[in-house]
């Protein structure tokens, strides 16, 4: 008798394979990000049937394949029911879902990256949250969880603390107002700005979609992230093109 493995997750993405069976990817905290099928779930009487969708999260059995694991049951508990009806909303949550699966990895306690996903699906949710807003937190506190980003609470030269001045992303990070002149072709930042980059960085998960911005602060905030983007990713985000036809939001024009 096969040994099963209990782990909490969500379904990253999923694909058909034959006639009634599923390949899905799971983001989970025991195991990382690991490849599932889930045997016979596309039958319509099949247990596995809704609990192997996108979005899904919950407590998954598993016992190991040849090549993957096989799903063996779900305990659901959440659909995020709420996004299906919403086509922008959904386009978001899966451009949010293609994120996180180019950062995480096998092995790994992604747990981090699970909790931004559950607070982020439930921002999309939100209709007092402006879904560009939802998009930018979740793209600047997932390359923090990556571990790699630039410095914007200390001058990248003197090292005092920041509370406005240009923003670098060649020299990684800020300079202050003494030290700009170090910067070339950098991004002002004023002190709204730098307050609410500094925030989405440290805040709690649970306080990270707690605020609004003003459009101007918006748009600065956006550069500085667009910039991030192209410095830290090297991957085409197809659903992020998908959005950009839909609701003109800016694509990441990075080749891979």
């Amino acid at each position: 008798m096969r040994d099963v493995i209990v782990t909490h997750g969500i379904v990253i993405s999923a694909m058909a394979v034959g006639d009634y069976d599923k390949r899905v990817v799971l983001l989970t905290k025991e195991l990382g990000k690991v490849a599932a099928f889930a045997r016979g779930a596309r039958r319509s009487n099949s247990s596995l049937l809704a609990s192997t969708r996108p979005f899904t999260l919950g407590i998954f059995s598993l016992y190991p394949g040849r090549d993957a694991y096989i799903i063996q049951s779900v305990e659901v508990n959440e659909y995020f029911e709420g996004l299906s009806s919403d086509m922008e909303a959904v386009t978001y949550g899966y451009y949010f879902l293609e994120i996180a699966d180019y950062y995480t990895r096998e092995g790994i306690d992604e747990t981090p990256m699970i909790n931004l996903l559950y607070v982020t699906i439930k921002a999309l949710m939100n209709s007092n949250l402006s879904n560009q807003l939802v998009k930018l937190i979740f793209e600047l506190r997932a390359i923090v969880i990556s571990g790699s980003y630039p410095e914007l609470f200390h001058c990248v030269n003197c090292g005092q603390e920041i509370q406005e001045g240009i923003f670098s992303i060649r020299d990684h990070g800020t300079y202050c107002p003494e030290c700009k002149m170090l910067s070339k072709n950098g991004i002002p930042l004023d002190a709204a700005t730098t307050y609410t980059l500094q925030y989405i960085i440290a805040a709690p998960i649970n306080k990270l979609y707690t605020f609004t911005l003003s459009e101007k602060t918006m748009q600065t905030a956006a550069k500085v992230i667009e910039q991030c983007k192209k410095q830290y990713q090297d991957k085409i985000f197809h659903s992020l093109e998908i959005l950009e036809q839909m609701v003109g939001v800016s694509a990441n024009k990075t080749e891979s």
